[in-house]
């Protein structure tokens, strides 16, 4: 396992960074490896997101030392979403199918967590994010349509991750907000997950931007070519920085940032969020003309 360690940054200090600085400090350069479990911890709001991706063999995630716990989940919640193929996960014994685009929540207290994919040639890919927890609610999964939820078998609580449509053709930014770890459906501490798809022909979000001083949030850009690039935009209303970012790539977006992004291309991203408030729309909206 690979386990990188981000600390916090001071805005006043970021906005003196350099290209290559702001992108050691914020961006997550490579999020799966084959084989692997890839993780980074942020000490924004010590949220850690990454990814897991069985190829050849099965992998557990486990605690370390620099996390000083018995196990992962010892303080800890977590959800994922499986961006690739067909998988299964076992978790203290109990195995489940998780289908492509489908997703859990896993509560604290769940010691042994092992990740597998059903075909090697298309192999599953789960991205994660774990936040601080303090208490145990009860493992869910989350299917990304009502097929899947219908097909899933499993001693479990299952529900259909809620689908928000938005935006428009006129400002690129058609979309579709799939919210997976939402409160109006499961119960978690503090951690918030879901994945939104922009449209073809789309290529802005979040645009008027926001801030929420009362979480961060993680995002994790795929499902574009390698060719394209997301601008992804970061920074203070008055003070904005960009990073360009490949497929496969995350940034860490600190509650002091706002957050949105354009591209040469559609694309989809996974946003996690944790921190004071877990209300969605607990949003502080800026407006595009007050932008430098």
């Amino acid at each position: 396992m690979k386990f990188d360690v981000r600390y916090a940054n001071h805005p006043d200090d970021t906005k003196n960074y350099d290209t290559e600085t702001l992108r050691k400090n914020f961006l997550i350069e490579s999020v799966f490896e084959d084989d692997d479990v890839v993780l980074t911890y942020s000490h924004q709001d010590r949220i850690i997101v990454g990814g897991i991706k069985p190829v050849t063999k099965s992998l557990k995630l486990e605690g370390n030392d620099a996390m000083r716990c018995a196990f992962f989940l010892e303080r800890r919640e977590m959800a994922f979403i499986n961006v690739g193929g067909a998988g299964k996960v076992t978790l203290d014994g109990a195995s489940y199918d998780i289908m492509p685009r489908d997703g859990m929540y896993i509560g604290m207290g769940v010691k042994e967590i092992e990740f597998t994919s059903v075909d090697p040639k298309n192999p599953a890919k789960f991205y994660m994010s774990s936040s601080p927890a303090h208490k145990t609610y009860p493992t869910v999964y989350i299917a990304y349509t009502k097929e899947n939820l219908d097909a899933f078998k499993g001693d479990i609580k299952a529900v259909e991750c809620i689908h928000k449509h938005l935006g428009d053709e006129a400002h690129m930014n058609k979309r579709v907000i799939n919210q997976y770890v939402n409160t109006a459906i499961i119960d978690s501490c503090q951690l918030a997950m879901g994945m939104t798809a922009l449209a073809t022909g789309s290529c802005w979000n979040t645009m008027p931007c926001h801030l929420h001083e009362r979480r961060m949030e993680v995002y994790y850009y795929f499902d574009f070519d390698e060719e394209d690039r997301v601008f992804h935009l970061m920074g203070r209303p008055d003070e904005t920085r960009h990073i360009v970012m490949g497929p496969d790539q995350a940034v860490i977006s600190p509650a002091w940032s706002i957050h949105a992004a354009s591209a040469t291309n559609n694309y989809t991203f996974i946003w996690a969020m944790c921190g004071e408030n877990q209300d969605y729309d607990d949003q502080d909206w800026l407006e595009t003309k007050d932008l430098k």
